[in-house]
């Protein structure tokens, strides 16, 4: 008879242990998409909602993402950010932007994708957005007659400010984890795949009663090694025969409970994913693409799953740039993002259902307008876009700043901008259109109240 002992020796010897099971008992409940057959389409009426968010890790330079490029604009960005890290104006990506009379804005080269999803109107950019306790002026910061959030230009507490959407205090739960907690009865049949992480752990996807579980990019979900075959797969035999065991104590029941529901959901869903068609859109062969190609993969799903809401994580790191590798480095990172995003967005109109999806983004920090002499160092307000067939695009939400080092915007004579646009507003707008009601808001965001706008209207 195999032992627990026996049994642990041979995952090991296949390179696998404990830990490795565990991490795949995020798959439960997934196998309602076994009878999944191919793309579902929305029905007249559908009432489906996803949230999609793409975390920069790092902090973006929205400095160089969103520029300003009108005769009186420019000059005062390619001053401040020369020798170093200005872009030249003639490589900007023109936004045709109908709501900022006067001003002119460019995106970063390698956004094409996003250009055209903006300037087509479904895209939108929310500028100078940020963790805050309160609005806040230049003269309020350097009288401190206003408190600002602890730890500020730190990347772990910035992280968790912008994903909690708590600024005062060291945070439990993230706002989409919260938003779900609220929403999670809309999916009756199913509350384990409202959050869904294809980035691995984060914040943004921990609820008080619902957490993230967590898929793969790929088509590995971790017992493939599993052949279900007990008579001709030794390791298959060794598993079958250990979880067979009678159970000494609760605690051991429920580890081969675990694992056993594991195996199921990770068999049925491969099966289930194998059964999508594949989509028409391309998606770009990155880290971040093959994860937005997976989302899009879930969203075909969502019926078969008995999904009404839902809420996805992603994310993309390497935006720390300190050094002089940031004009390269950026346009690589920002010209994935902007390719995934477009490719999601196009996946969506495949699939029927643009207007039912939004992505957004969100990041550590903007960086420091003057050069560090190679690079740029941690900043606070930074540049966002939001994209699906709802955004009410080609327009700027909040106050773009101005672009001149000690001037009204910043926090002192570095270039760092003090945010206009509080997290919590950004977040509340979003989690709005997918359906928490006014007065459940402020429960999500308890310090909303202390901003004049709850709804910034990006989201029709």
């Amino acid at each position: 008879m195999t032992t627990r002992r026996h049994f642990l020796k041979q995952l090991s010897a296949a390179g696998l242990g404990v830990g490795a099971l565990g991490a795949y008992t995020d798959l439960q409940r997934i196998a309602a998409a076994a009878s999944l057959s191919g793309p579902v389409l929305k029905a007249p009426g559908e009432d489906y909602r996803a949230l999609i968010c793409l975390f920069m890790f790092g902090g973006n330079d929205g400095n160089n993402t969103v520029i300003p490029t009108s005769a009186t604009e420019y000059p005062q960005y390619a001053s401040g950010r020369t020798p170093a890290l200005a872009l030249a104006q003639g490589s900007l990506l023109p936004l045709t932007t109908s709501n900022t009379p006067g001003r002119t804005f460019g995106l970063h080269p390698a956004m094409t994708g996003l250009q055209g999803l903006y300037n087509a109107g479904r895209a939108a950019i929310v500028a100078n957005a940020g963790p805050l306790l309160a609005p806040l002026t230049r003269a309020q910061l350097q009288a401190r007659s206003v408190p600002v959030p602890p730890d500020l230009y730190s990347h772990s507490d910035q992280q968790a400010q912008w994903q909690s959407s708590i600024s005062d205090g060291a945070p439990r739960s993230g706002w989409g984890g919260r938003v779900a907690d609220l929403m999670k009865a809309a999916n009756t049949t199913n509350t384990s795949s409202t959050l869904i992480s294809v980035a691995g752990n984060n914040l943004f996807g921990v609820g008080t009663t619902l957490s993230s579980f967590k898929v793969s990019p790929g088509n590995q979900f971790g017992f493939d090694f599993y052949k279900g075959s007990a008579s001709t797969d030794p390791l298959s035999k060794a598993i079958t025969e250990q979880l067979a065991l009678p159970s000494a104590n609760l605690f051991d029941g429920a580890w081969k409970d675990v694992i056993s529901r594991a195996i199921q959901n990770q068999q049925i869903l491969a099966s289930a994913l194998a059964a999508v068609p594949p989509f028409t859109t391309v998606f770009p062969n990155t880290g971040i693409g093959s994860q937005m190609q997976m989302i899009a993969r879930l969203l075909s799903a969502r019926a078969s799953l008995g999904l009404k809401r839902q809420v996805f994580f992603c994310s993309l790191g390497g935006f720390d740039t300190h050094g002089d590798e940031q004009l390269g480095r950026q346009a690589e990172l920002l010209g994935e993002v902007s390719a995934a995003l477009t490719a999601l967005y196009n996946a969506t109109v495949e699939l029927n259902c643009a207007d039912l999806v939004t992505s957004f983004t969100s990041s550590d920090f903007c960086r420091t307008f003057p050069s560090n002499g190679k690079g740029s160092d941690h900043a606070w307000g930074n540049h966002h876009f939001v994209v699906g067939g709802a955004v009410q695009g080609g327009k700027m939400y909040g106050t773009f700043p101005t672009l001149v080092r000690g001037g009204p915007d910043d926090t002192g004579n570095g270039g760092l901008w003090i945010p206009t646009t509080s997290v919590d507003q950004y977040a509340a707008t979003l989690a709005s259109w997918f359906g928490v009601g006014t007065g459940e808001l402020a429960t999500i965001f308890p310090n909303l109240s202390r901003f004049g706008a709850a709804n910034l209207g990006f989201l029709g």
